[in-house]
């Protein structure tokens, strides 16, 4: 599902962003970027943190009624906050690449903040139907404890960054058969007894 999440934001930015050739990946933004296969300018969303979004939790079972009078449980879904560090590489070539970083990362925030929550007609694969919709959230604190010994771990100079999430719903039951469901209840008197 976390591909389909990251072909669901690869083609969001693919349609709006504004700027053209401009490459979308989901590789580690280490000192080997761009791997190969990804040419500049580039933008990088880093999936780094994924957490359950507790907030969201529901206990009830999720109950469903069918034409032939059964009816089925399943517990509902898990949601999930996937959080991404976005981070955006001129072309090689810049004469000024500070510029040319800025405004493109620039240009994919007014992208991310176009949309507080993925429209369905971008969603890929497993996402595509989910409900609720998959909320998107921009420009807010990252879980990093600290955003200079996340690049010193990744060997690069510290670099401007966004970070963005989206939460996702995860469907981790079966539905249990329940039988028929009861309608209705008849209840016969007969004479008393004396």
């Amino acid at each position: 599902m976390f591909q389909d999440l990251d072909a669901t934001l690869a083609a969001l930015i693919a349609s709006e962003l504004s700027l053209p050739n401009v490459a979308v990946s989901f590789a580690t933004p280490d000192d080997q970027f761009p791997p190969s296969g990804v040419s500049l300018p580039a933008v990088d969303l880093f999936l780094y943190d994924v957490q359950e979004n507790l907030e969201l939790r529901r206990a009830e079972w999720i109950v469903e009624q069918h034409d032939d009078g059964a009816a089925s449980r399943r517990r509902p879904p898990v949601h999930v906050n996937c959080s991404y560090l976005v981070t955006a590489w001129p072309s090689d070539s810049s004469p000024n690449p500070s510029q040319d970083e800025h405004r493109l990362l620039g240009e994919v925030m007014k992208v991310l903040l176009r949309h507080s929550r993925l429209p369905d007609n971008m969603l890929q694969g497993e996402l595509a139907g989910q409900e609720p919709p998959l909320r998107a959230k921009v420009l807010r604190e990252s879980h990093l404890q600290s955003l200079g010994e996340f690049w010193q771990a990744m060997g690069g100079k510290p670099k401007p960054t966004l970070h963005y999430t989206v939460t996702i719903s995860v469907d981790i039951s079966t539905p249990e058969e329940l039988g028929v469901v009861v309608s209705e209840k008849v209840t016969t008197l007969g004479p008393m007894a004396r």
